[in-house]
């Protein structure tokens, strides 16, 4: 028998087993949050507030909601209970000819019954910081961070056996899904093969680039030429326009957001939610979620 060192560590993995052995069979729509930050995890910037109140907003509405972040080094793990979940933790992903090891978190918002999930490795995520350094400048590897986070999140969804109708991706450090989604395998795989994905945009803008060689690096995931030209200069506004490429539906989250982005979503011809303040997002998110997804015939 697992002995557990206090009450908050056998709640939260009681849960865990609850999605694992997948119980829950009311059929709601299943909306996956896919975050670069959550306070009060991370940060207090306008994509941490939405992505710790939304989930919580778009449960009380009535739908399964699961959430990932990245358990970024600065996160403070004891003073947030964070701890790891052995059953889903152990996978190796293939990056760029390297194994990396998949680490999985969890951690409980109890006062809005919510799990959150956080995607751990140690060569990217031990370092005591996000995306920037002491300097302010990217990480050099923040391309293959990026695509760990990705893979990781879509892999413990397998894991979970837990079927999401709707994938919304928030922060550019989630940008990588939609290609993941729409462009690899992942889109053959029948959690993933009708789900929809809505990405939100910020006010986030990151001066230079990230990595030359990340088109490469996708390449050994799937994709065709037209999708590596996409990545060939990974620029913000470059990334950015990728995934909107590929979304099936666009937010604008937040004032200040570049307006070459909106632009580009308007020109696409796919439903573009209008910046407003929560809660009246999180009413028009769940409007949008219900549109768009293709619910399973139970």
């Amino acid at each position: 028998m697992l002995k557990y060192a206090n009450s908050q560590q056998y709640i939260q993995d009681f849960f865990v087993s609850l999605h694992v052995d997948n119980f829950i069979t009311m059929a709601k729509a299943k909306i996956l949050f896919v975050n670069q930050e959550i306070t009060p995890y991370l940060g207090e910037s306008a994509k941490a507030e939405i992505g710790r109140y939304l989930p919580q907003r778009i449960q009380e509405k009535g739908k399964e909601v699961r959430t990932f972040m990245p358990k970024f080094g600065d996160v403070n793990e004891r003073k947030n209970q964070l701890h790891e979940v052995i059953r889903l933790s152990g996978m190796n992903l293939i990056i760029d000819d390297t194994d990396h090891q998949l680490i999985i978190k969890v951690a409980s918002i109890q006062a809005a019954r919510m799990q959150i999930y956080f995607i751990d490795n140690d060569d990217f995520f031990q370092r005591k910081a996000d995306v920037l350094d002491a300097d302010g400048n990217l990480f050099p590897d923040n391309d293959e961070r990026s695509i760990f986070f990705i893979r990781g999140v879509l892999e413990t969804i397998k894991k979970l056996s837990w079927k999401p109708n709707v994938i919304h991706c928030s922060g550019w450090f989630a940008a990588l899904l939609p290609f993941y989604i729409k462009r690899t395998e992942y889109k053959n795989h029948p959690f993933f093969s009708n789900t929809k994905v809505v990405l939100s945009l910020f006010n986030e803008d990151f001066e230079g680039s990230l990595c030359e060689n990340l088109s490469k690096k996708l390449k050994a995931d799937g994709g065709t030429l037209k999708d590596w030209k996409l990545y060939k200069e990974p620029t913000y506004l470059n990334l950015m326009k990728a995934a909107i490429s590929y979304a099936d539906a666009v937010v604008v989250a937040e004032e200040g957001v570049n307006q070459e982005l909106i632009d580009f979503a308007y020109s696409t011809k796919k439903p573009v939610v209008e910046y407003t303040p929560m809660p009246d997002l999180a009413t028009k998110l769940n409007e949008l979620y219900d549109e768009i997804a293709i619910l399973d015939e139970d």
